[in-house]
């Protein structure tokens, strides 16, 4: 076997669901900075995640909108500029004929 070729920071982590404030505990090697208690009373690093098993639509079978940070309106105001090109490109276009 290799020597040195393990992560030296596996340890237990704590994943933290923004959405449901749900907690699991799992080793992993993710960079933290953040710490808290878990159920057992003892502290560990927390790492903060948008969304898991505890509130994602198929697990839950409850749809739920998530609107982080204005994604759905920045979305349609994304789209609402080339349709409105479309159209006037296409005006030019009957206007020339």
């Amino acid at each position: 076997m290799k020597k040195d070729i393990h992560p030296k920071n596996y340890r237990q982590v704590i994943f933290k669901d923004a959405s449901s404030d749900a907690m699991f505990l799992v080793y992993s090697t993710v960079e933290t900075e953040e710490t808290a208690k878990f159920e057992d009373g003892k502290e560990y690093p927390m790492f903060r995640i948008e969304i898991s098993s505890a509130s994602h639509p198929f697990y839950t079978g409850m749809e739920k909108v998530l609107d982080n940070a204005g994604r759905v309106e920045r979305f349609k105001k994304r789209q609402a500029v080339p349709v409105k090109a479309k159209t006037e490109k296409k005006a030019r276009v009957k206007a020339e004929k």
